[in-house]
């Protein structure tokens, strides 16, 4: 059966204020907790930011992105557990034309994606573990949209805050976010000092070689 539970927002505007001028790499020096393993970026650079929609399906039935496309509000990440199928793609062209139109800040898929080429061009947001010409089906037989689920061994609840770029993804708890965003941006910060005093701000990169 389906399951669609109400869209939860849990980040407010300040954490995405805080967030944005955060990198997921500043939070990997200060937790392990939240990293979603595994999960890599279709193309780069990318960057994605926003309040986690939750989407559970069992390999082969994806009906339930289609319902959790309904429900998506600008700045929304939809997040897929793919019941551990590592071999179909659940998303690709045609669903990201609909997640754009929405304005959806991007999609993170613990399994597949196809259509690489045309979500590049379009430079919409898409982090999964791989990609695939297989795909999945929508046969209204069972999913779920805005419960918990498991992504790469993180729990990720409706409403978490979504962040990744080149070097991954995290997903953090709304309550934990502002103190761990605080902490981060003060890193971030004093970075930008040791680079100015050290002048590594200065330094140029190394010329290509002449062939």
């Amino acid at each position: 059966m389906l399951r669609i539970e109400p869209r939860v927002q849990g980040v407010t505007a300040e954490l995405i204020t805080l967030y944005s001028q955060l990198q997921p790499s500043t939070l990997g020096h200060l937790t392990d907790f939240g990293f979603l393993r595994g999960i890599q970026p279709l193309f780069r650079p990318i960057r994605m930011l926003g309040n986690a929609v939750t989407v559970r399906i069992p390999h082969l039935d994806s009906t339930a992105i289609r319902h959790a496309l309904q429900q998506v509000m600008p700045g929304d990440v939809i997040v897929v557990d793919m019941s551990g199928d590592d071999f179909r793609a659940c998303w690709g062209e045609f669903r990201t034309y609909v997640a754009m139109k929405k304005e959806v800040a991007g999609v993170v898929i613990s399994g597949c994606a196809t259509d690489v080429k045309v979500i590049r061009e379009l430079n919409f947001p898409v982090f999964a573990t791989g990609t695939s010409a297989l795909t999945t089906r929508s046969l209204d037989m069972e999913g779920e949209v805005n419960t918990p689920i498991s992504v790469c061994g993180v729990t990720v609840q409706p409403g978490d805050l979504i962040i990744g770029d080149d070097d991954g993804v995290f997903a953090v708890h709304p309550n934990h976010a502002q103190i761990l965003g605080e902490q981060a941006l003060a890193k971030q910060q004093q970075e930008e000092l040791n680079r100015q005093k050290y002048g590594y701000d200065l330094i140029k990169p190394y010329p290509l070689p002449k062939i």
